[in-house]
């Protein structure tokens, strides 16, 4: 697929997306679609087992909702697919990391939440937080959710109430993140872990993120049917022959996602 607002790359068996609207990389309608397709795109490509997102330059991942898109019929629809695209990222069957190469304000910060790994460059004007509170409305693309999940209930209403924004160490201190970068090594160091999970198998990665995704949002009760499917699932796949074959004969395992 063609992409305005976007890059759509792969590398070996690593997809990278990249928001592509310097220096800001903003959010519109338009764009989160384009985010929406380009994860559909990848999500299906079988040869691609982990995915980077990123935004364009050194000074944003992304400063969040388009301003200048504010009022016009689009931007009133935007709440309702941010949530639909940031559920597909975080419920989708491979693992995705964030690449915070500056700010993640607002909705970037919520894109981030969305993926299940964050790295965040240690770098002057790189910030992440929620700072909807101080123009007088709230995250509208999952951001209530998901950063009480992540650090747990009263640090998140701290950030969200008081619109706080955090450098890449006290991020890292809270869990917000899970790794902070060098200045021009954030992308590096995402695609290292994007290589290490795209050898692990498809299969069973695609298991577990589906039993913790759907489990946060269940019963406990209910989370363990789910990973019962999953790992009766997996149990039955060639896959997991290979696992345990490769562990008994002391080599490195072949999965082939089947």
């Amino acid at each position: 697929m063609s992409y305005q607002y976007l890059t759509v790359e792969r590398e070996g068996n690593i997809g990278i997306i990249t928001l592509n609207r310097p220096p800001a990389n903003p959010i519109s309608y338009p764009v989160m679609a384009e985010i929406g397709d380009a994860v559909d795109e990848l999500q299906k490509d079988k040869a691609v087992r982990a995915i980077v997102i990123t935004g364009a330059g050194e000074k944003a991942f992304s400063a969040g909702f388009d301003v200048k898109t504010a009022g016009t019929p689009e931007s009133a629809q935007l709440p309702g697919k941010g949530h639909e695209v940031f559920n597909k990222i975080e419920g989708g069957p491979k693992p995705v990391i964030a690449a915070i190469n500056g700010f993640a304000l607002g909705g970037g910060c919520e894109l981030a939440m969305a993926c299940h790994f964050r790295f965040m460059v240690d770098a002057e004007g790189a910030v992440i937080g929620l700072p909807e509170i101080n123009l007088g409305i709230i995250p509208g693309w999952g951001g209530t959710q998901r950063m009480p999940r992540l650090i747990g209930k009263t640090k998140a209403l701290e950030l969200l109430l008081t619109g706080k924004r955090l450098r890449a160490p006290e991020a890292l201190s809270i869990g917000l993140i899970n790794k902070v970068s060098k200045p021009g090594e954030v992308l590096k160091d995402a695609k290292e872990l994007a290589r290490e999970l795209s050898k692990k198998a498809p299969l069973a990665v695609k298991a577990i993120l589906d039993s913790v995704f759907r489990g946060l949002n269940s019963s406990f009760e209910e989370g363990l049917k789910i990973e019962l499917d999953g790992s009766r699932l997996v149990g039955q796949s060639k896959d997991a022959v290979e696992g345990i074959t490769a562990f008994l004969q002391k080599r490195e395992a072949v999965f082939t996602g089947e």
